[in-house]
């Protein structure tokens, strides 16, 4: 496949560009100072419905859900251009990538109608309720249960359990959550996708404050708390489906929005390494010109992940390696700033620099652990014995 642009799509570059300037130049102006991946909600979500209402949230929907049909490329540019504006990541990436193609895939028409306009437009923010205390990459042993009741006003589902790790969804009204619908059932098997309204009777958020100082990951409580029955995406009993297929989105364009992002952190980081010497160390500057190399690299193996079809080895080995990555990228940006990196005063180098390296200790825990994802490179991609069978 093509590993550059056409002239037409950089047409379509300087378009979103002039964009993105032209409103961070003036009544947004603010949001560009937000850092981290949890700070400044309140600022946020005002930037996040006007791009919803720009069409640029929707850019990759089909045009019968109200989207732009734009093509790959041209969601690899905007999310590239995104990143390099200066933009803040957007709270709103749940409901966009993940829940709302869901709902075009698994969902009726009455759902569709129902949520994706006003997920477009971020007067709904969702959250994904997925792992728990003993089902993260684990995800076919979820616990948390629902059963049906009789209401005066119709069927509802009731829901015990609890769910971790659950991002943004102090900020979120719905939550999308794979819960055991199937009494006795184990594994895979008896598991139902339900949208849960996180207002509801029952529902408890809890934040969960990291090291960063930020509280992007949550804890939800569920005792008793109700939903429709009409709210179960799919069929019943077919949720691990419903999963399989979110979770496809999750490795969507916008990873090269992250790359760009990438790409503003170590260029933050040379530009103190030029300052304060640090460049100069021998050591030093061949981590920043392998880390340069290797960001290259990671852009044109993501380009023909995106472009292929089907599961491929890139796909499989793709999230490992961007996280090593992004954690040797946070180490190196500490040691670039020495003894400086110790102490860091909000609005300096060196805070969004240590803010950025403690944010990236996540990366190979969220989306899959490291030890989970070598185990599906080892099983699906080199077709080695599924682990524990070997021992028998």
């Amino acid at each position: 496949m093509r590993l550059d642009f056409t002239p037409e799509q950089e047409a379509f570059r300087a378009e979103v560009r002039t964009w993105l300037d032209a409103q961070l130049s003036g009544e947004f102006a603010h949001i560009r100072e937000i850092q981290g991946i949890s700070e400044g909600a309140e600022q946020r979500f005002p930037w996040e419905r006007h791009l919803g209402r720009a069409g640029w949230n929707q850019l990759s929907w089909p045009k019968a859900f109200g989207g732009r049909e734009a093509n790959l490329f041209e969601q690899v540019i905007f999310h590239e251009e995104y990143a390099r504006s200066g933009a803040p990541g957007r709270l709103s990436h749940v409901g966009l990538e993940l829940v709302a193609p869901t709902i075009m895939a698994f969902g009726n028409d009455e759902q569709r109608q129902r949520f994706l306009k006003p997920t477009a437009e971020v007067e709904i923010i969702w959250a994904q309720l997925f792992s728990e205390p003993n089902a993260g990459s684990d995800l076919a042993n979820v616990q948390t249960r629902a059963r049906l009741e009789d209401r005066p006003g119709g069927q509802v589902w009731v829901l015990e359990g609890q769910k971790i790790w659950s991002s943004f969804a102090q900020y979120s009204q719905w939550g999308m959550a794979l819960v055991r619908t199937e009494p006795g059932s184990v594994g895979s098997k008896g598991l139902s996708m339900l949208l849960i309204p996180l207002d509801a009777k029952g529902v408890d958020i809890r934040p969960i404050r990291q090291m960063s100082g930020g509280s992007s990951f949550n804890e939800v409580f569920l005792d008793g708390a109700e939903t429709a029955a009409a709210n179960v995406l799919g069929a019943a009993g077919e949720g691990w489906k419903v999963a399989m297929g979110t979770l496809t989105f999750e490795r969507g364009v916008s990873t090269l929005g992250q790359q760009m992002g990438f790409r503003n952190e170590l260029d933050h980081i040379l530009r103190v390494a030029k300052e304060n010497g640090a460049a100069r160390n021998p050591g030093i500057a061949k981590r920043l010109a392998r880390a340069q190399a290797e960001l290259r690299t990671m852009r044109y193996t993501a380009l023909r992940m995106l472009g292929g079809s089907g599961l491929s080895l890139a796909g499989l080995t793709y999230k490992l390696y961007y996280t090593s990555w992004h954690q040797r990228l946070g180490e190196l940006a500490m040691d670039v700033l020495g003894p400086a990196g110790e102490i860091a005063v909000p609005g300096s180098d060196a805070y969004r620099l240590q803010k950025m390296y403690l944010e990236s200790r996540s990366d190979s825990i969220w989306a899959g652990t490291s030890q989970i994802q070598r185990n599906i490179i080892a099983e699906r991609g080199l077709g080695l014995p599924r682990e524990g069978k070997a021992a028998r």
